[in-house]
């Protein structure tokens, strides 16, 4: 089986060496080519078509965000996973409206990373639980479905569809559903994609935010009165 490809994207050297580093532990995983901007991101992109890309969001020379949605254009396949320490909403959301499949902050442990490109590469959305909270935060926030919309896709889900449902809004991954609720991660794969078909949803990311909208998990802490 061929290594997953990975274009690190920061313009800090020591934060690319350092990730760069630690991604070198994990023989699946491989690093291909670095960039120090936005554009030299692109460029990048261009040559080596990577499979993923972890992008950083300010930098000099152009930003992250608006790289993203070049190379979501261009190349489609390509997956990018967003690596930073903003908790801005406006870039949270202008990262997801721009093609990022997934947001973490890098104060995430080293296991969380790996998972989370495996994540990313196999078409599911990883975002850190505190950014999950952001998400929901503002979902909640959002007006009701009008009266009379049909809301038969959520008595649709089985009982535990709805345990991963919860889970998935509060921002856990798959192999961390899997031990939550004592079952493989591949069993958490195919509920995921039976509740996505249910419920018309494309994305992780959606499915976060429906189980709110639904009340089906807690607001984050902080949310009320925010």
């Amino acid at each position: 089986m061929e290594p997953i490809r990975i274009l690190l994207v920061d313009d800090h050297q020591l934060v690319r060496q350092g990730i760069a580093s630690l991604l070198r532990t994990q023989p699946d995983l491989e690093v291909v080519g670095e960039a120090a901007s936005g554009q030299e991101a692109i460029e990048k992109a261009r040559e080596l078509m990577p499979d993923v890309i972890l992008m950083d969001i300010q930098m000099p020379g152009g930003d992250g965000i608006t790289a993203t949605g070049i190379i979501k254009a261009e190349m489609p396949s390509t997956k990018v996973l967003m690596l930073t320490v903003s908790e801005d909403n406006q870039d949270l959301f202008q990262a997801i409206k721009h093609g990022a499949q997934g947001y973490l902050l890098k104060n995430l442990p080293a296991e969380r990373l790996f998972d989370s490109i495996r994540e990313v590469y196999r078409g599911y959305a990883p975002i850190s639980s505190r950014v999950a909270g952001r998400i929901l935060s503002e979902v909640a926030s959002a007006p009701e479905p009008p009266a009379g919309a049909p809301r038969q896709g959520l008595a649709a889900l089985t009982a535990r569809e709805r345990e991963v449902l919860n889970l998935v809004g509060k921002g856990l991954t798959n192999r961390e559903i899997a031990r939550a609720l004592y079952i493989t991660e591949n069993t958490v794969k195919i509920h995921l994609r039976n509740i996505l078909e249910k419920l018309h949803l494309q994305n992780r990311v959606q499915a976060a935010t429906y189980a709110q909208r639904e009340g089906l998990i807690d607001p984050p802490e902080g949310a009320a009165g925010a």
